[in-house]
């Protein structure tokens, strides 16, 4: 009840939702879960953007369970009705897509030939990595739910207070929007493309409308069971009220539209979800993610170079401030995982309710795993990165002689992060590494590392290592430490940056050591 942690602080909003006698909290009424749900719209392939409101919103789900015990739902709304306005420029078979714009998603052919739509191709996408992760949601397809007659009780009410939402809108738009906007979008019976195009409300009881289709004939057409589907803000607000929607956190770029869609909300009866708004995550240029751009992370990436919690690890993160999500922010999230999971352990109890690991855990229903790793994974990026093409076990041969226990028996985390290693290595620091030629005192230094390594044993552990190094570069005649280390990382790893020298030799070994400062001197 006094935790600091985002999660907790949302879930307590929550607690205010429902009053009982003398204004207590209370369950929803007749024992009702409190529902939260997440919106997606499959008119791109799902990136990382898409997971995140899936798993932020789960660890406020599983915060509020803990504060009150009470029955919770996730709903993950697809959004798949939603017309096919624009071709992504990161899909196969563009002209053929071109060929289905402004049809429903779900009508749309998929481009990849595996589902019967793109709109399936993308839902199964998501699903994929939401069940991989292990979130306990119930998935729902907007075209489903139109088709089914599901919303047609809402959808009779929006066109009986039809004026009341012209009201809340109009005054959002410029005046050539002003002519043309409908809150409800017909599906064409002859073309079959979601219309935007006026509509007269005739009988709202029946949800029949009148308006002009694409080719100039006045139709008279019924919008119930997936006759028409609602434009945006108004679908939003009709999901809230058909389904009891208490919980839902959208991106900065929606502000504008919830307040909107709140009020419709209320026209139509409902009140607004609570929930959280939470800033962009940005590309590596700092413009923001775009499905349509592709310039996103996909899961899969994220999951080829790094691990499943040090993904939800950088999610949870400081949800209302802007992040770069892009593949150089992998290894730094990794470790930093790591380092929170080990610290965890030894904390008080109110510290591991504000530590990330406690909700990137909890969000599974798994507690915090109490093993370790070995090294860090910036030190085994290193180790591979001098090790070149290399297979898996020699990894674990280097690995074993640093720390005898390790097998991938001992560290399953461990394993997977070699093939992490392996990946991110070959597709990204390989190609960027090139060592160069020792300069001025720099190879007096590396000559006295030299020496002073080669009274060493493999037994020496890495901070006495370490203490020589500083030692030296003290000794050697530097400014500034940093240009000594910065030397012994473009001299020996090829890379600007780099892990405790101490520790990487101590894992690479000294007389492998040795041979890479001989080849740097003999450069």
């Amino acid at each position: 009840m006094t935790s600091k942690a985002w999660p907790f602080e949302e879930a307590r909003k929550l607690l205010k939702r429902y009053r009982g006698e003398r204004g207590v909290p209370a369950p929803k009424p007749d024992g009702k879960p409190m529902l939260f749900e997440t919106g997606y719209g499959p008119s791109g392939l799902p990136h990382i953007g898409t997971f995140n409101e899936v798993l932020r919103t789960t660890m406020v789900r599983k915060a509020y369970e803990v504060l009150t015990g009470n029955p919770t739902q996730l709903i993950a709304f697809s959004d798949d009705m939603d017309g096919f306005r624009k071709v992504p420029g990161n899909v196969p078979n563009q002209d053929m897509l071109a060929e289905h714009l402004h049809k429903p998603l779900t009508q749309v052919p998929d481009p990849y030939e595996k589902f019967e739509s793109f709109a399936a191709h993308n839902n199964a996408l998501l699903r994929q990595f939401l069940d991989q992760y292990g979130f306990d949601y119930d998935f729902m397809s907007s075209t489903e739910q139109y088709r089914s007659g599901a919303f047609d009780d809402t959808l009779k009410l929006v066109l009986a207070r039809y004026q009341q939402i012209m009201d809340i809108m109009l005054p959002t738009l410029g005046k050539e929007r002003q002519a043309t906007y409908s809150p409800v979008l017909p599906i064409s019976p002859k073309t079959g493309h979601v219309l935007q195009v006026p509509v007269e409300v005739l009988d709202a009881q029946a949800g029949l409308v009148r308006f002009t289709d694409s080719d100039g004939e006045v139709l008279e057409h019924n919008i119930l069971s997936g006759g028409a589907k609602l434009q945006w803000k108004v679908d939003w607000a009709m999901r809230w009220t058909a389904l009891g929607v208490d919980y839902e956190m959208y991106g900065k770029d929606l502000t504008d539209s919830g307040v909107q869609s709140g009020k419709i909300a209320k026209v139509l009866g409902a009140r607004k979800p609570d929930g959280m708004i939470y800033e962009m995550f940005l590309d590596e240029k700092g413009e923001k993610i775009s499905k349509s751009k592709g310039n996103g992370l996909s899961i899969e990436d994220w999951l080829r170079y790094g691990s499943e919690e040090s993904l939800a690890f950088y999610i949870f993160r400081d949800p209302k401030a802007a992040k770069q999500l892009h593949l150089g922010v992998i290894p730094r999230a990794v470790d930093d995982y790591f380092q929170f999971r080990a610290n965890w352990h030894e904390q008080a109890a109110d510290k591991q309710l504000g530590n990330p690991v406690h909700h990137v855990h909890a969000a599974r229903g798994e507690p915090v795993p109490s093993d370790t790793i070995p090294v860090t994974f910036g030190l085994l990026l290193n180790l591979v990165g001098v090790m070149g093409d290399v297979e898996k076990d020699a990894v674990w041969g280097y690995l074993q002689q640093y720390a005898p226990d390790a097998s991938p028996e001992r560290y399953p985390d461990m394993d997977g992060l070699i093939d992490n290693a392996l990946a991110y290595t070959r597709d990204f620091i390989a190609p960027t590494l090139k060592r160069r030629k020792p300069e001025g005192i720099e190879v007096a230094a590396l000559q006295r590392l030299d020496d002073e390594l080669a009274g060493l044993t493999a037994e020496t552990e890495a901070e006495a290592i370490q203490t020589i190094i500083y030692t030296i570069g003290k000794e050697g005649g530097f400014d500034n430490l940093r240009d000594w280390f910065k030397a012994l990382y473009e001299t020996l790893l090829g890379s600007e940056q780099g892990p405790r020298m101490g520790s990487f030799i101590a894992l690479y070994g000294v007389d492998n050591s040795r041979k890479l400062i001989a080849e740097a001197l003999a450069n």
